[in-house]
């Protein structure tokens, strides 16, 4: 296969997929031109959606054997793009800001390599081209819904997410937590409205709601083992329009994160004891709700040594990160139902704005690494016995 022909053809791919930009479970224009790609591909065969706007498709090799899973997720996120470049989003208000644009191009051309190949591994590769990532984590629906049990189980899962601040031909891996759980909550008070000057009347959620945050300040050390990471993050408050009004209602939310699961479930519990508590003191009502489940994304050790080996195929620097990141990605979900995979850190630049910034743009010179690595991970666990 002429690799610079395939290149340019990513890129351009590539920059029509940084045009239509959309957020988590609304991709439907991204994966009508998923679709419409892999279709171009001999040896590349799509099924029926899982949740609407995921594409999964397999390749299939020259006899049975291991099922190698490869993933890439395709939302956006609600942010307005600066970048300049003629190729920026068409749709007002959103942007790829986290380089998912990049991760589908990236899976789209191993597709195409590993399709040209197919007489000559045993066993097959699904592609997943998963939405909602963002903030939803609907990598735990679509696998309910079944993209990992149709037709075969997976024996090895990867992705990679494109990484601001490692060089472009490196990645970045470490065995154990890669990145933290997160949960976001939203905690909501409801006590009985009334005049300012007669709170004796009332019952204030504001009031509940300000015992609760000052409470729940000691949880990660007072209730967390101090040698377990952990972040409980209130990011906002609502309550109350007017200076006399005592409000029926007043919310915050936030996120709890650790590195690992177990902690996570303290956090969760910790946030529903204090709240109900607070609220019972208070002589308020509580409800919280959740979103966005995302558990700890943990490598084992066997899929770290499949991702050093591919990256030395690849000619890609391996670089030992000391230390997880607190963002998340629900890869994990992925990890958890498989027996074997790895998550890494493709090298973006490290002059790049960090992610989720309105001038975030991985050059395309990220093409080729990624590719090759996806390409060589699958044929290293496929003709492994």
């Amino acid at each position: 296969m002429d690799m610079a022909a395939l290149l340019a053809e990513v890129a351009s791919f590539r920059k029509e997929l940084h045009r239509i930009p959309e957020t988590s479970g609304r991709e439907f224009k991204t994966s009508q031109a998923i679709r419409r790609k892999l279709a171009e591909i001999p040896g590349v065969r799509m099924l029926k959606p899982f949740l609407g706007t995921d594409v999964v498709a397999f390749i299939d090799g020259c006899a049975p054997g291991k099922n190698v899973t490869l993933r890439a997720d395709i939302d956006a996120l609600a942010v307005t793009e600066s970048t300049g470049v003629d190729f920026a989003s068409a749709h007002s208000g959103y942007m790829h800001a986290c380089g998912h644009d990049v991760h589908t191009s990236i899976l789209f051309g191993a597709a195409k390599i590993l399709a040209g190949k197919r007489q000559e591994f045993s066993g097959s590769v699904r592609l997943v081209f998963q939405p909602g990532e963002e903030g939803t984590a609907m990598a735990r629906d679509l696998i309910a819904a079944g993209a990992l049990d149709a037709e075969v189980r997976p024996d090895f899962v990867a992705a990679l997410h494109v990484e601001p601040g490692l060089p472009v031909g490196s990645i970045g891996i470490k065995h154990g937590c890669m990145a933290s759980s997160c949960l976001h909550y939203q905690v909501t008070f409801c006590g009985k409205g009334g005049h300012g000057s007669m709170p004796h009347l009332s019952r204030n959620p504001i009031l509940a709601a300000a015992a609760a945050i000052a409470e729940l300040q000691y949880v990660v050390t007072n209730r967390i083992d101090v040698q377990k990471p952990a972040v409980l993050s209130i990011c906002k408050i609502h309550g109350g329009t007017m200076d006399n009004v005592i409000p029926e209602n007043c919310c915050f939310g936030g996120t709890l994160r650790s590195l690992d699961n177990e902690t996570a479930k303290e956090l969760r519990a910790a946030l529903v004891d204090i709240c109900n508590a607070v609220a019972a003191a208070h002589r308020c009502t509580c409800t919280i709700e959740t979103s966005g489940d995302y558990p700890a994304v943990i490598n084992p050790e066997s899929g770290v040594a499949i991702a050093c080996r591919a990256a030395e195929k690849s000619g890609l620097e391996v670089k030992m990160l000391e230390a997880p990141a607190m963002s998340s990605e629900d890869f994990s979900c992925f990890l958890m139902n498989a027996p074997d995979g790895v998550f890494i850190r493709l090298g973006a630049g490290e002059d790049l704005p960090p992610l989720h910034n309105v001038k975030f743009l991985p050059p395309e010179t990220v093409f080729k690494p990624g590719i090759d690595y996806f390409v060589n991970t699958a044929l290293t666990v496929l003709e492994s016995r």
